[in-house]
């Protein structure tokens, strides 16, 4: 059996999470809390192999994949060092509308003096020299530019797409049929976390719907300390991102909000909270009688473990899509790990297709 050969676009603190709880998983082999699926189809976590990497900070640039992971301005810290990835050096990604102006003294970017075209052509051979087979894109909310190139670089070098940030891609019917013609598989768009602000508030909206109540008003307001929530202080960045979570909610309903009476989105930065996110929800409604009701809910959870609990679901699953020869969005595998996919299921149904899914030949 092969290893799931995997590129990353972008070393933040998302990915530093994934592949520091891969690390976590290895060096403890008897401990499975925190996977959903200890193995999909014939892959464990053991099998994920990161072979190539790409990003735009001059802090990581160059250096070896095990090294840049701890650069500055990422946080996770969770093992002291990551094994296998001494040889992968980071390359350069364009930057194009990577950057917002509030992450930029952070980020530390690159001074770029590659055009397009020659980052292109070296991304293209360095993918084909090590053997990338999926390209998982962690670039930060805001980079419609950056990920459309690099949605085109997938589509280029035959490597599975795994669109983990809000730009619409296997959600949108002119990319999607591009996957389709090339027979290309692509899971998105813009990853769930594994019991994070969105998906408890999925859940609680079906539960109220499904026991014959009606929603009035909701909100999900959402603050944490990382370059994630700094990033999104600016607000040109965002509307694709309250739209995946805000829809993500809607589609729970049996009608929908009027979008005076629902509001889901992140709401500010807090430094000191660093991977620490906050989620304050709250639902309004009626039931028998017409009775009122309310609740309120606050979550506090590492935002960047969240990420890695669904990321590695999402690359084991475009694994068995390209052993089975399945081309386009992966409609299941979206459903389940993506706030907006193609296509939406309640997360229950959504589950139990994905299970049905990974028996079927």
């Amino acid at each position: 059996m092969g290893k799931i050969k995997v590129g990353v676009v972008g070393i933040g603190n998302c990915f530093s999470g994934l592949i520091q709880g891969i690390e976590f998983y290895k060096k403890n082999k008897s401990e499975r809390i925190g996977l959903m699926h200890e193995k999909i189809g014939k892959y464990g976590i053991e099998d994920i192999d990161f072979v190539s990497a790409f990003d735009i900070s001059k802090n990581k640039v160059g250096k070896p994949l095990s090294k840049a992971i701890y650069e500055e301005p990422n946080e996770v810290d969770w093992v002291k060092s990551v094994s296998g990835v001494d040889h992968i050096v980071v390359k350069e990604s364009p930057i194009l509308d990577g950057i917002g102006i509030y992450v930029v003294n952070k980020i530390n970017p690159i001074k770029q003096t590659k055009s397009i075209k020659q980052i292109e052509k070296e991304s293209i051979e360095e993918i084909e020299r090590t053997g990338t087979k999926i390209l998982m894109n962690f670039l930060p909310v805001g980079s419609q530019k950056a990920t459309e190139f690099w949605t085109d670089i997938a589509l280029k070098t035959n490597c599975g797409f795994i669109n983990c940030m809000p730009v619409f891609i296997a959600s949108d019917k002119t990319w999607a049929k591009k996957f389709e013609e090339k027979k290309i598989p692509v899971i998105g768009d813009d990853i769930k976390s594994q019991v994070g602000s969105t998906i408890v508030h999925r859940v609680l909206t079906k539960l109220c719907m499904d026991r014959g109540t009606t929603i009035d008003k909701t909100y999900q307001i959402n603050v944490g300390g990382n370059t994630d929530f700094l990033n999104m202080l600016e607000r040109d960045r965002l509307e694709s991102k309250k739209i995946s979570k805000t829809e993500a909610v809607q589609s729970q309903l049996s009608k929908r909000l009027d979008n005076k009476n629902i509001y889901v989105g992140p709401s500010d930065f807090i430094p000191f909270l660093s991977n620490r996110k906050l989620a304050f929800i709250r639902i309004e409604g009626r039931m028998f009688a017409e009775v009122p009701f309310n609740m309120e809910l606050r979550l506090d959870v590492d935002d960047k473990a969240n990420s890695g609990g669904t990321s590695i679901e999402a690359i084991r699953l475009m694994q068995i899509a390209l052993d089975r020869g399945i081309g386009g969005p992966l409609i299941y595998p979206s459903a389940y790990l993506m706030k907006h996919p193609p296509q939406q299921f309640s997360d229950d149904e959504a589950r139990n297709k994905l299970d049905e899914w990974i028996l079927s030949r």
